[in-house]
């Protein structure tokens, strides 16, 4: 079976024409470029946000803002732009390209180029490079309806003390890895434990189960505070849907009754099967298909 993981879109003809923001410029596809000496490309120096464009409007965007210029921030990077500034740049993007809905943006932020291939922050030469890739980009709805299939990795998804889960930065070797594992193991994505084998996050989304109608998911000390995890569980508990951020095991996944992910481009995605183990009764996930009513609730309401 070919892997189809959530990231899997369907294809638009339109990308082909899109141009992409370097640095306060546009440039058509293929002659967007970034410098062999930039900090991202040498050392994975950089933050980055996936952003949803719907009905004109930017999908959570303060949300989005918060944690880059709060990732930033944290690795000692100046953007060389206001929020303001970003949100205007973003705004030039979905202009420039004549888009208003079912898009999905890439901002990428590195530290910038670097004088001479180095880790050293300091040796960067100029401010901060800053680039915007949108495209008109859309779930696979067959990825919605049958659902991932996980395999959990070796890799372990490490404490603060290593490279803290929470930044959204450009350093994804481990995910990339661990993608591979799970790929070649005949899933879709990979789940991926924290350093006292509990359950943490996939590669690329945030990881729910759900047991006797209460949500849970990671204690959120070992993954990306997603979000869209972040609004889900926000959403359940508006909802009085139990939901609890808390240290669980493999043996509560195999044994639970539905299990999900979330993403900004996916939303709310099924997961069918772990390690080739089938989760609950196929086609039954009435917890996820209300939280995903009410996310898509959320996502209308914008403007």
């Amino acid at each position: 079976m070919t892997p189809r993981g959530t990231h899997e879109a369907v294809h638009d003809e339109r990308n082909a024409s899109v141009e992409i923001y370097i640095n306060g410029e546009f440039f058509p596809r293929d002659e967007a470029k970034i410098s062999v000496f930039d900090s991202g490309y040498l050392v994975g120096d950089g933050v980055w946000e996936g952003i949803r464009l719907h009905d004109g409007h930017f999908a959570f965007l303060d949300r989005h803002l918060d944690r880059l210029f709060s990732n930033a921030k944290a690795i000692d990077l100046d953007i060389g732009m206001s929020r303001s500034g970003v949100t205007e740049a973003l705004e030039s993007v979905v202009a420039r390209n004549n888009m208003t809905t079912g898009v999905h943006l890439r901002l990428m932020v590195t530290r910038g180029n670097k004088k001479t291939p180095s880790q050293h922050p300091w040796s960067v030469v100029g401010g901060a490079n800053v680039v915007i890739i949108a495209e008109h980009k859309q779930a696979d709805p067959e990825v919605a309806r049958a659902g991932v299939r996980l395999h959990t990795s070796t890799v372990r998804r490490p404490g603060p003390d290593v490279l803290d889960q929470k930044l959204n930065c450009h350093s994804k070797l481990h995910e990339v890895i661990a993608l591979i594992q799970a790929v070649k193991a005949g899933a879709d994505e990979a789940l991926m434990l924290d350093p006292h084998g509990m359950v943490a996050t996939c590669n690329a989304t945030n990881f729910f189960i759900v047991r006797s109608g209460e949500v849970w998911t990671s204690t959120g000390e070992y993954c990306l505070n997603g979000i869209t995890r972040g609004l889900v569980i926000e959403l359940a508990r508006a909802a009085e849907i139990p939901v609890f951020e808390r240290p669980f095991s493999l043996t509560d996944v195999y044994s639970a009754d539905e299990a999900f992910v979330t993403g900004t481009f996916g939303g709310l995605t099924p997961v069918t099967e772990v390690d080739g183990r089938t989760i609950g009764v196929a086609g039954d996930i009435p917890v996820m298909n209300r939280l995903s009513g009410l996310y898509h609730e959320a996502v209308a309401a914008i403007g």
